[in-house]
């Protein structure tokens, strides 16, 4: 954690926040991530960019939300230009489709 409040004061951009925020979710889990991530959402950062609702769609997927992540894995999946990460962000919406509603 130590590099990333570094990283954050030496070089901040909202792909240092996107990046702490999965090193957060690694270390305390989803529920403390999505704050930050919502606060970039918020701020309008990374527009056009399917990094941002993909990291979304993953924590809303780990909290059980999934209604919410499938709306934001498709939503990446639309911006995604990448055939290997699109092919990614597919599995994770069957992966949701197949758990139902929730």
């Amino acid at each position: 954690m130590k590099y990333m409040l570094v990283m954050r004061a030496t070089a901040p951009s909202p792909v240092v926040d996107l990046n702490r925020a999965v090193a957060v979710a690694m270390a305390q889990g989803p529920a403390a991530a999505l704050p930050i991530v919502d606060q970039l959402l918020a701020t309008g950062a990374l527009p056009g960019s399917h990094l941002l609702p993909s990291v979304r769609g993953e924590l809303l997927t780990r909290l059980g939300r999934y209604d919410e992540a499938r709306v934001e894995l498709e939503h990446a999946l639309a911006l995604c230009g990448n055939e290997r990460e699109r092919a990614v962000l597919r599995r994770k919406i069957t992966y949701i489709a197949e758990r139902g509603p929730g």
